[in-house]
């Protein structure tokens, strides 16, 4: 009888256990809902298991404007922000307001280990086609790091041609790696705030409200006063105009 009640009393205290675990494990998912898949890529033969990885995050922003270049970032995140960055809101860029993409780029480039900035112009993304020029605004950032990646986390399904540091495509890796949706961030802003500049000398085709995509106002302004040196000719909006 008392083994048997020593047993009982067993498996119960290993149920509230796992309970317990479970529901850890169920608040970490609704408080990091964006960032619940691990990220362990697998070591190259010349890292060392027991040294740790530095690893960027890098995206591009703009790719479907008709109007200015293409924006990239590459972030590199101490292991010790990450968890804060994202209990403080840092997840795909497109999620959140232009407010709260301020606060938290502020935030980011202040806690980076690098975070720098790469673009493609207009006459490349002409040249190249958007595709092409998107992978060079990445490979930019990435060359601009003053810290070197042992491995680079891109966002999307392309790799990045000619680069020598290893590099692991991610399909919505802005919700799935805090490196990637930092540069989201960084980028989108940094691109932002270089057309409202532009906005002043071009007023008339509402780069203010549209940051250079192509809502009804921009193609309509196209339409009437053609298009400018800044906007993509190779965009079938913008030849037709």
């Amino acid at each position: 009888m008392k083994e048997e009640g020593r047993r009982k009393k067993e498996e119960g205290r290993r149920k509230r256990e796992e309970g317990r675990g479970k529901k850890g494990e169920e608040e970490i998912f609704t408080l990091f809902p964006s960032f619940h898949l691990s990220i362990s890529p697998p070591l190259t033969l010349s890292q060392s298991p027991s040294l740790p990885r530095i690893i960027a995050g890098v995206d591009e922003v703009g790719r479907g404007a008709l109007f200015g270049p293409v924006v990239a970032a590459a972030c590199i995140l101490p292991d010790e922000v990450q968890g804060e960055l994202v209990s403080c809101g840092v997840r795909d860029s497109k999620q959140l307001s232009a407010a709260a993409r301020s606060r938290l780029a502020i935030q980011i480039r202040a806690v980076a280990v690098d975070c720098q900035i790469g673009a493609a112009s207009v006459r490349e993304i002409d040249r190249l086609n958007i595709l092409q020029a998107s992978l060079l605004a990445m490979k930019r950032a990435i060359l601009k790091l003053n810290v070197q990646p042992d491995l680079c986390l891109v966002d999307g399904n392309q790799r990045i041609p000619n680069l020598s540091i290893e590099q692991v495509t991610m399909i919505k890796g802005d919700s799935r790696s805090i490196q990637i949706a930092a540069a989201s961030i960084v980028a989108k802003v940094w691109r932002d705030e270089l057309i409202l500049r532009m906005a002043l000398k071009y007023p008339e085709y509402d780069l203010t409200n549209n940051k250079g995509y192509g809502t009804k106002k921009h193609k309509l302004a196209l339409e009437r006063c053609g298009a400018s040196v800044f906007h993509r000719v190779s965009f079938s909006p913008c030849r037709k105009s």
